[in-house]
């Protein structure tokens, strides 16, 4: 049976696929394609001829074999192989190497787009939004010729997407879908806002300052753990930039979200009292290290700026830190010190006289 395996082989070359692969691919397809057809025998295999242009469908069928006692129920064995190719065979052949060449080109294209994108995982890439009526909880981002998925887990509460609008996005995951290479990126993720800081702070990217915590409520606020690494260096400063100029770009990013940046500190009570910021700690008590518990003191007129709207300040704190903060107001503490020395003053001159 005829079949143009040369220009078969010279469109998988072009396509980076070898002819062993190809080879290999086709003789199963063919294979199977013939077992569908009346009377086929159950075994067969399929040979390829390249220099003419052919393939034949080898057959063999089985042969009882004896039983004797030692194998009572022995399996049978193969007779000779014989040519048993269909005559009317061509077009379904036709159709299956066509079939075959699909498969095989998809494959390729998929493997060149996941090699691609494998290494941006956990990295900040810019795509164009692309609407889907057949997908409307999901939005698609166009990255070149390939679409990323930011999923409704991914996104940001509130943030609308805008067909056409350029969108920078953080992935996620890059992995094996059952229709080829599926890109996850997000909007909502913590270290998207690390990202965008990289692009617009150079003692990021040099090691000078590192971003040693994130905690985020995406669409609403954003708090930042920083340290120096190296001497002179304000990392705060270098966050923000001259007039505010680095954090305010890294915002227009983020819609209305709002960031706080605040010193890191190996030092539990210190870190805890930074992140507690934009509010005063008069001091924090640390009630078990194991435990990761502690207790802020605030004065009475920083206690709401403490909490925050719906204790999202206190909360952001506690994710940053990793530490469950208790906050009490500073006067209430302060009195209640008093009262113990005035009952210790007391208790002291009894047991004088």
């Amino acid at each position: 049976m005829e079949l143009d395996l040369k220009a078969m082989h010279q469109l998988a070359k072009e396509q980076g696929i070898d002819a062993e692969t190809l080879d290999a691919a086709l003789t199963e397809a063919l294979r199977l394609a013939y077992l569908k057809t009346p009377h086929a025998a159950k075994h067969a295999r399929v040979e390829l001829d390249e220099r003419a242009g052919t393939f034949t469908v080898w057959a063999a069928d089985e042969i009882p074999s004896e039983p004797t006692e030692d194998d009572p129920h022995p399996a049978p064995t193969l007779g000779e192989e014989y040519d048993d190719t269909p005559k009317d065979f061509g077009r379904l052949a036709a159709a299956t190497a066509a079939q075959v060449i699909r498969q095989l080109f998809r494959h390729a294209e998929d493997e060149k787009v996941f090699g691609a994108f494998s290494g941006q995982k956990g990295k900040l890439i810019t795509g164009v939004v692309q609407q889907d009526a057949k997908d409307p909880s999901n939005v698609h981002i166009a990255v070149g010729d390939v679409e990323a998925i930011l999923p409704r887990r991914e996104q940001v509460p509130g943030e609308r997407y805008r067909h056409g609008e350029r969108l920078r996005v953080y992935v996620v995951n890059v992995g094996r879908g059952l229709r080829g290479p599926e890109i996850i990126v997000s909007r909502s993720h913590p270290e998207l806002v690390r990202r965008l800081f990289e692009r617009e702070v150079p003692e990021l990217v040099s090691g000078a300052v590192s971003i040693m915590a994130i905690a985020r409520e995406a669409g609403a606020r954003t708090k930042i753990a920083v340290r120096a690494n190296v001497e002179g260096v304000n990392p705060k400063g270098a966050l923000i930039g001259a007039g505010g100029s680095r954090v305010r770009a890294v915002m227009e990013n983020l819609g209305k979200e709002k960031i706080d940046i605040v010193d890191w500190s190996a030092d539990p009570a210190e870190f805890v009292a930074s992140a507690l910021s934009p509010a005063v700690c008069t001091g924090v008590h640390v009630i078990s290290e194991k435990n990761k518990t502690a207790v802020a003191f605030i004065h009475d007129d920083q206690l709401s700026l403490a909490i925050g709207k719906e204790g999202q300040n206190a909360r952001l704190a506690a994710k940053l830190t990793g530490w469950k903060i208790g906050i009490e107001s500073a006067e209430a503490q302060a009195a209640k010190e008093a009262e113990l020395a005035r009952a210790k003053a007391a208790a002291d001159a009894t047991d004088q006289d």
